[in-house]
């Protein structure tokens, strides 16, 4: 058997996922949250069913010996589907990482020294590590890089014109996100396809709270929208994506906020949040049907933005074969995916309405049949993303 545990780690919580790789099937999952508060709360999925309880859990180390009496009281037992590795998230890699890599001292090292570019992310992730090597001492961990997708990406696309030396120094560049999703959307499109990966152009469009699109050229990533972070492109939940500098600027000095408010304001308090009151897509868009005018305004700066994009990438690729919605607002919002494509029918796109409207939840064409560029809707998988490239990683 090919077992594989799969760690998404966070500062106060962590996911896993147990998936058998011969029939990549997830055999059980969970979620340890509220890491280090008074009362902390485990949840373990197996068998259709699940499993939650409060414990005493003042670190990760703890968190994941937790895990491990979830798999022991309602299973699967370890001891028969004992894993061959580890795969943990890890969302910076910087420049160092181009693959996912066995961990070991100088991968943690590594990590760690690329904090500064991923603050909020990367030392959540090296706890999540460190926690599991404890638990998991003779297994082999890998860290599979969210940035790692994008290292294919050219000088061209991924340098500012910043000031070279202050940029070189403080490591100032486009790193890209979400690779681990575009990557395994990429490819999943091919298979649905029938057709040879290095032979497509694809567009992915990764909408969910977070939001983030890639041009796939031969299934390389050329060129996605999120930055040096996160923050950079599309409209989000509650970040504002692309935004003239100098507005930072303005309000240090005509509003007097500190880099904390800024962080703070750019993050978390804009976005869809900003705009409309509520950074939750489903509740924006009931209120836009109900005839609020700032959520239907709201839905259209989203909307625009992800069109700016699209038209972008479109140019940058030379054309599309396919055009690719994933993530949770990409593959259940069918007004949205409406709105985007609307009036592209000179491209070459052509929308089935009733195939958009389908409330299948498996990966589907919905275009129509004699539409030039193929529009999808493709679930994205991360975890099981991550089991490939760490099962790879130690061949």
């Amino acid at each position: 058997m090919s077992i594989v545990l799969v760690v998404n780690s966070g500062s106060s919580s962590f996911k896993y996922q147990l998936i058998d790789m011969e029939r990549e099937a997830t055999l059980a999952s969970g979620l340890v949250e509220r890491i280090g508060e008074p009362v902390a709360s485990v949840t373990h999925k197996s068998g259709g069913a699940t499993f939650t309880r409060e414990a005493d859990i003042p670190n990760h180390t703890r968190g994941f010996e937790a895990m491990l009496e979830g798999f022991e009281e309602h299973g699967p037992s370890l001891a028969e589907f004992p894993p061959l590795v580890v795969g943990h998230r890890v969302v910076h890699g910087g420049r160092r990482f181009f693959d996912a890599a066995v961990i070991d001292g100088k991968v943690l090292q590594d990590i760690e020294d690329l904090i500064p570019l991923a603050p909020l992310h990367n030392p959540a992730n090296l706890e999540g590590i460190v926690g599991a090597r404890d638990v998991f001492a003779e297994t082999p961990h890998v860290a599979v890089f969210d940035t790692a997708f994008h290292t294919t990406m050219s000088e061209a696309s991924s340098l500012y014109a910043l000031d070279a030396e202050v940029a070189k120094q403080h490591r100032v560049r486009k790193y890209g996100a979400h690779g681990t999703s575009h990557k395994f959307v990429s490819e999943e499109t091919a298979s649905f396809l029938g057709r040879d990966l290095r032979e497509l152009k694809t567009i992915v469009l990764h909408i969910g709270n977070g939001a983030s699109m890639c041009a796939v050229d031969g299934g390389r990533s050329v060129e996605t929208s999120m930055g040096m972070t996160p923050l950079e492109g599309l409209v989000m939940g509650t970040r504002t994506g692309d935004l003239d500098p100098a507005v930072l600027v303005h309000l240090s000095r005509r509003g007097g906020y500190t880099i904390d408010q800024l962080d703070d304001l750019l993050n978390r308090k804009s976005g869809l949040l900003g705009l409309t009151g509520s950074g939750d897509m489903r509740d924006v868009r009931q209120k836009a049907n109900a005839g609020d005018e700032r959520s239907q305004l709201g839905l259209a700066v989203y909307a625009h933005r992800i069109r700016h994009y699209l038209g972008a990438y479109m140019l940058l690729l030379g054309g599309a074969d396919a055009i690719v919605f994933t993530a949770g607002i990409g593959e259940n919002d069918a007004q949205l995916r409406a709105d985007v494509l609307e009036g592209l029918e000179w491209l070459g796109v052509k929308l089935s309405p009733e195939r958009n409207e389908s409330p299948s939840r498996d990966a589907r064409r919905i275009s129509t049949d004699d539409s030039r560029i193929e529009v999808l809707v493709v679930p994205t998988n991360e975890e099981l993303e991550i089991a490939r490239q760490s099962l790879a990683a130690i061949a």
